[in-house]
């Protein structure tokens, strides 16, 4: 039958082991956990940062569709003013048609990147804000529980079966006397 915790006798002292770990084992254990622990929670700011990149980069191909609308606005327009020489008499119309036509392009193509950007930017900062409070409450957490850890401990400490006699012995002595 095998035994979890084992006590082997070297050079005349005693060791503990656990799992056949001694303590120094353990420690290389518990390093080990607490370094993965560190790499992969350490990437979270980078997987954010990526995700706002690739935010970014959507926006400025949205930009680059804006751009090539304005060529292509641009382009019309220039297409436009060629006929314009070949027809005097439609030439002042589709002049302006085209540059308000342009204009207007031009300026929903800046304002939908411009609300893009303020959307995707104030969504990243809703998501850096919970990601803070999240880990605000973890440390809060974490803090209590040691709290009362530490409580126990003192308690413990503190009052043992002598001390817990006296009390009781005290509380049934006051139970029949008046205030």
């Amino acid at each position: 039958m095998l035994y979890a915790l084992t006590v082997a006798v070297e050079g005349g002292h005693a060791k503990a082991t656990l799992l056949g770990l001694d303590s120094e084992g353990w420690v290389y254990v518990g390093l080990t956990i607490f370094l993965l622990l560190a790499i992969f929670v350490g990437k979270a700011p980078q997987k954010i940062v990526e995700a706002l990149d690739g935010r970014i980069a959507e926006t400025r191909r949205q930009l680059d569709e804006a751009k090539a609308i304005r060529a292509e606005a641009e382009a019309l327009l220039s297409e436009a003013r060629s006929r314009t020489q070949a027809s005097a008499g439609d030439a002042a119309a589709i002049v302006a048609q085209a540059e308000a036509d342009a204009k207007a392009m031009l300026a929903k193509a800046e304002s939908d990147a411009a609300e893009l950007i303020a959307r995707r930017s104030k969504m990243a900062e809703d998501k850096i804000a919970a990601a803070e409070r999240g880990a605000l409450a973890e440390v809060r957490a974490q803090a209590a529980q040691a709290a009362t850890r530490a409580a126990a401990e003192l308690i413990g400490a503190r009052y043992g079966a002598e001390a817990d006699k006296t009390l009781v012995d005290r509380a049934i002595a006051g139970i029949g006397r008046p205030n």
